[in-house]
C-alpha cells in the first residue's frame, strides 16, 4: 500500500494529537449537554472512534452512511442516505463526525436533513477540509486541518475501499486513481 502514495502528509502521532484537542474543545462546549455523535461510515470510523474516547463528558453514539462517490475519486453530487439514525434526534445536541469535506454537497443535504427532524443544534467535526473544491458552502464547527487539492488516504479515507488500514495519511499518487 504504502508504494501506492506519494507522501506520508500526517504521521499517527500528529493526527492523535489533533484528535485529542479537538476532543477537548468539544468536552468543554458540551459539558452538560450529552450531546449525540454520529459518525459518518465507513470513511469517519478510525476517526471518529478515536475522537469519542477523548470527548470527556457523557455522550451518546450513532452512525450514518451517507454517499456521493460510489466508487469514484470525485462526488457525483447525488447524495444517498444508505443507513439513518435509530434514535430520535428532537431536541437534541447533534455532532456530526466526518472525515473530510470536499465538494461540500453530501454534509450540505446532511445538516439540512438533520436540522430538518429538530435537533436543539447540529454541529460538525471534520478532520480535514479541502476548500479548493468547495461547491455549497458547509460550516465546520470542529476541523483539524485545511488541506490542498491532493487526494489522501489512510486513517480511515479511502479509494475504492483500499487504504483505510493505514494508520497515517498520504496522499496517494495520481496514477492509482486516474
Amino acid at each position: 500500500m504504502y508504494n501506492d502514495l506519494e507522501r506520508i502528509m500526517f504521521d499517527e502521532a500528529t493526527l492523535k494529537a489533533k484528535v485529542a484537542e479537538l476532543g477537548a474543545v468539544i468536552t468543554e462546549e458540551y459539558r452538560g449537554k450529552n450531546p449525540l455523535m454520529v459518525g459518518i461510515l465507513n470513511g469517519a470510523m478510525v476517526f471518529y472512534t478515536d475522537l469519542i474516547r477523548q470527548v470527556r463528558i457523557p455522550i451518546e453514539t450513532d452512525f450514518m452512511r451517507v454517499s456521493s462517490y460510489g466508487a469514484a475519486s470525485v462526488s457525483s453530487g447525488k447524495v444517498k442516505i444508505k443507513k439513518d439514525l435509530d434514535v430520535d434526534i428532537i431536541g437534541r445536541h447533534v455532532i456530526v463526525v466526518e472525515d473530510i469535506i470536499d465538494s461540500g454537497n453530501t454534509m450540505a443535504a446532511l445538516l439540512k436533513h438533520l436540522s430538518n427532524r429538530g435537533a436543539a443544534s447540529v454541529k460538525l467535526c471534520a478532520l480535514f477540509s479541502k476548500p479548493s473544491r468547495r461547491e455549497v458552502e458547509v460550516k465546520i464547527d470542529y476541523l483539524g486541518w485545511e488541506i490542498p487539492d491532493a487526494f489522501i488516504v489512510g486513517y480511515g479515507l479511502d479509494y475504492a475501499e483500499r487504504y483505510r488500514n493505514l494508520p497515517e495519511v498520504g496522499i496517494l499518487k495520481h496514477e492509482v486513481y486516474a
